[in-house]
Formats: C-alpha cells, structure tokens, sequence
C-alpha cells in the first residue's frame, strides 16, 4: 500500500492565519526591521504567537515566506494589469507595483543577504518570477509599436531597483518620477525603422 504524498489542502482559516501573518510580518519588517518581536506580528495579525510558531518555526522561514508572497503578488500583478490596460500603461503600472516591492524588500535586506544559507534560493526565485512577468508586458510593448525592444526584462529589473535607490531625504513620488521618465526613455523612437 502506498501513501500519499501530497501535501494535505489548508483549511479556511488556516489560510487566513498564514495570509494575516505574512502581511503583518511585512509590515513589522518595513518599520521595525526582520528583527520586529515575534509578539508584535502576531498581535498585527490578530493571532497567537504559538499560531505564528506553528506556521513559521523559525525567523527565516518567516523572512522567506514574506519575501516569496511579496515576489509571487508582483509577478501575478503583470497579467492582471495587462488584461485591464493598454501595453505601454500595463508595463508603468507593473514597474510602479515592482517599486512598491523593492520597499518592502529593504525592509528584509540585512536578513536576505546575512549569509544564511535559508536565504540561497531566493534570488533565482526573483529572477524566475518577475523575469517573465515583466518581459511579456515587454513583449507586448514591443510588438504594439509602442516601445523599442533596447532591454531585456533582468536588465530593466536591475534599472529600476538602482533608480528606486534610497538617496537621502527624497519625496516619496521621486521613484515614481523615474519609472516615468524611464519608460518615456523607452517610448522614444518606437516604431520607426532603421535608415
């Protein structure tokens, strides 16, 4: 007799738990740092700190998990938007929700590159989720006319991360600002051929 494998569905709330958690854990992280209290999350999250033990044994796995759910809603991000706008609109709003990430992202920075080998996946799960999440909004761009096909989506991420930079005591709509002119930078000579 064999047994199954596959891992048991979660209930409801279970689902809940875990969804209230990671969101609360964002949050504690982008002002407290990944060092916020384990009792400062769960309270955020309306849960027992054994619910958050249960779900995330240990910090890591909480760091992981956060960064994962914040990567995967980005990337599901690209096709929502694409369905709902015009190419050159879909792939500014997607860069604009990619921005929002990269803020969350510092929040989890010092334990992301700590050396912790919980850590090692992560950037190729980066790379494997938003890569093509933002290289269809690309292509789709390209083949409308509507920017030139100059950049591959990895160097585009890279482009964003460094303009979104902090710098000191800047606006909060200075990235914004940049994402704007960046893609005008794209925009520029679209659709014409080569003389």
């Amino acid at each position: 007799m064999t047994q199954n494998t596959a891992p048991r569905p979660l209930r409801a709330d279970a689902q809940r738990n875990i969804d209230s958690l990671l969101d609360a854990a964002k949050s504690a992280f982008g002002t407290s740092g990944v060092d916020a209290p384990a009792k400062e999350i769960a309270d955020l999250a309306g849960v027992g700190v054994g619910t958050l033990y249960r779900h995330f044994p240990k910090r890591s796995d909480l760091v992981k998990a956060v960064f994962q759910h914040e990567v995967d809603a980005t990337a599901d991000a690209a096709s929502a938007l694409a369905a709902e706008h015009g190419p050159v609109d879909a792939l500014e709003r997607w860069l604009h929700r990619y921005t929002e990430f990269l803020a969350t992202k510092r929040g989890l920075a010092s334990a992301l590159h700590s050396g912790d080998p919980a850590f090692d996946a992560l950037p190729g799960y980066f790379l494997g989720r938003l890569g093509p999440a933002l290289g269809s909004l690309l292509d789709a761009a390209v083949e409308a006319g509507a920017i030139r096909a100059v950049v591959s989506p990895q160097d585009l991420l890279y482009a964003v991360s460094k303009l979104n930079l902090p710098m000191g005591d800047e606006e909060p709509e200075h990235g914004r600002r940049m994402i704007d002119l960046l893609v005008d930078g794209l925009q520029y000579g679209a659709g014409q051929t080569a003389g």
